[in-house]
């Protein structure tokens, strides 16, 4: 005779008890969850409409959402558009980069620059300033890279890891592609992080200061500011008013930077990933 299973009392199943109340288990047959991320997103879409949850959380949620398909590639400003600092420069030259582009670190490259030797924070280098005798290269740190195809889970996971808050991006054949910061992640998520300068969506990009100038956009096409300002800017071979300032100032506008066209001018406030942000825009002065 085979042995019969030896019992030990009350076998337990391994299955985990079902919780549920008999209401949400009829509620889940009725409405089953979604199936793709597209009708999780218009799930949430529907819990705002049903004031389940403010309009703030839905766009954060549907960031969480989408950058899980987003790669470094997707979001990294590129290499042409890159501020790095040379490690021969003269300290004066270096100071005066930090100033006017306003970040807080910087890729520093030797000889040409795709040849990135390490990360200079701004405040380090407030102790040259101190300590002369100091070497430059004493106070670089670790230069992170990427590839293009890093996913940004996986990046802002590393990014929290490590606490690198920049990372250089390179292309498949090994070539500096980008850069990426942790800022540049988050606001896939929450949208863009306003600072000094940033004004909401719905304020639009072209609106009047208290002292009859105005601040515009960067991005806002030339379209409408010939129609604001009653210009006749050429609309063809550039979209913005960015575009055509830098195109005509033949470099990137820095801070401070002014250019006039036909009967304005216009004075760069703010620059941000090697693109003017934001402009104050004001009639031309009256020659004598």
């Amino acid at each position: 005779m085979a042995d019969s299973p030896p019992s030990s009392g009350p076998q337990r199943s391994l299955r985990q008890p079902d919780k549920r109340g008999l209401l949400q288990k009829l509620a889940e047959f009725l409405h089953p969850g979604p199936d793709s991320k597209d009708e999780l997103i218009e799930t949430l879409a529907e819990a705002e409409d049903n004031e389940i949850i403010n309009a703030e959380s839905r766009v954060m949620l549907e960031g969480v959402i989408r950058i899980a398909d987003m790669t470094a590639g997707d979001v990294m400003v590129a290499a042409p558009r890159m501020d790095v600092l040379n490690i021969d420069a003269p300290y004066e030259e270096l100071l005066h980069l930090v100033i006017d582009t306003a970040h807080s670190r910087f890729p520093v490259y030797e000889g040409e620059r795709e040849n990135i030797i390490g990360i200079l924070l701004a405040k380090d280098l407030l102790k040259l300033q101190r300590a002369p005798e100091l070497n430059l290269r004493a106070l670089l740190r670790p230069a992170t890279f990427v590839p293009e195809s890093k996913g940004l889970n996986d990046l802002l996971r590393e990014f929290r890891g490590n606490r690198n808050h920049l990372a250089i991006v390179i292309d498949e054949f090994g070539r500096v592609a980008g850069l990426i910061t942790i800022e540049d992640v988050l606001e896939e998520i929450v949208g863009e992080i306003e600072d000094e300068f940033d004004v909401a969506e719905d304020e639009g990009d072209i609106f009047a200061l208290a002292d009859s100038t105005w601040r515009v956009s960067g991005d806002t096409p030339i379209e409408r500011i010939n129609e604001s300002f009653e210009l006749d800017l050429p609309e063809d071979d550039f979209d913005t008013i960015g575009g055509l300032i830098a195109h005509n100032m033949g470099h990137v506008p820095k801070r401070g930077e002014t250019h006039e066209l036909e009967s304005l001018q216009f004075v760069v406030l703010h620059t941000k990933g090697g693109a003017v942000k934001w402009f104050k825009v004001m009639p031309r002065p009256v020659e004598p």
